[in-house]
């Protein structure tokens, strides 16, 4: 007798047992938001939704929003698009305590891989997009990444703005660059990412990440100055290849592939015609 009713404890006890996690787990995955959530890789906390990049590419920023410079001397964009060299820009802010950082850093590394100088064939914007920054912490931003770069004769070619939050409000906006401020973290929540604008202030390009190929820089800056920059063969290299999202970088198209193989056949038959 005891013995039987020690196995139907023994049963009911190792039954409970293997139902316990299962009912914990539906209470959880029922619960939205729960913990269960991060494991699916569409959730996305509250306080990253809608911080994202919506390109606008073709699209024209407000060149005559208002900032101050490094120097503390009030700006307009206007006046780093002089109408023949391309603009990288760059959003974030100067207290971030990480991805910004990162993306600078990305974008140094490769412009110390690229055979064009800041300043004489481009310019680099960086603009802070907390209302709260000077132009004490941009100029020591300014310095820091100077050292960095190992130039200090490309100076005039780096420009690191700060701004009231209404003017700041539109340059995000006309770019698609959508951010929030996370009151717990005290901290800005952004996407990571560069532009690069025409020399009239038209988006030509965004490249995402906190990596940028060097040689995938240089051709969206010979892109973006419309040919204004750059040599013969960037322009070749640019009719033959195009920017392919998925790689992050320029690739042969097909259609381009045969337009050149069609071109080299034409120009051996024009030969061999003129040869007979």
């Amino acid at each position: 007798m005891q013995s039987a009713f020690n196995l139907k404890l023994r049963l009911t006890l190792t039954l409970l047992a293997l139902l316990a996690p299962l009912t914990t787990r539906a209470q959880i995955w029922q619960s939205p938001g729960g913990p269960a959530d991060v494991g699916n890789p569409d959730y996305r906390p509250n306080e990253l939704k809608n911080v994202s990049v919506a390109e606008h590419r073709g699209a024209q920023i407000p060149l005559d929003a208002a900032f101050t410079d490094e120097t503390g001397h009030p700006v307009r964009l206007q006046q780093y698009f002089t109408g023949n060299k391309p603009v990288v820009l760059q959003l974030g802010y100067f207290g971030c305590p990480m991805l910004c950082g990162l993306v600078s850093h990305g974008l140094l590394d490769s412009l110390k891989n690229v055979a064009l100088i800041p300043g004489k064939d481009f310019q680099i914007l960086y603009v802070s997009i907390n209302p709260s920054e000077t132009p004490a912490l941009a100029s020591e931003k300014k310095k820091s990444y100077l050292a960095e770069f190992g130039r200090p004769a490309t100076a005039d070619g780096w420009h690191f703005l700060t701004g009231k939050n209404d003017q700041i409000l539109r340059l995000a906006e006309s770019i698609g660059y959508n951010y929030r401020w996370v009151q717990s973290a005290g901290q800005y929540a952004h996407p990571a990412t560069i532009i690069f604008l025409a020399p009239d202030g038209k988006i030509s390009r965004y490249l995402g990440g906190v990596k940028f190929d060097p040689k995938t820089v240089r051709l969206s800056l010979i892109e973006a100055s419309e040919g204004k920059i750059g040599s013969v063969m960037d322009q070749l290299f640019l009719t033959c290849f195009q920017y392919d999202g998925k790689q992050g970088k320029y690739a042969m198209a097909a259609i381009n592939l045969m337009k050149l193989g069609g071109l080299a056949t034409i120009v051996i038959f024009g030969g061999l015609v003129l040869g007979f």
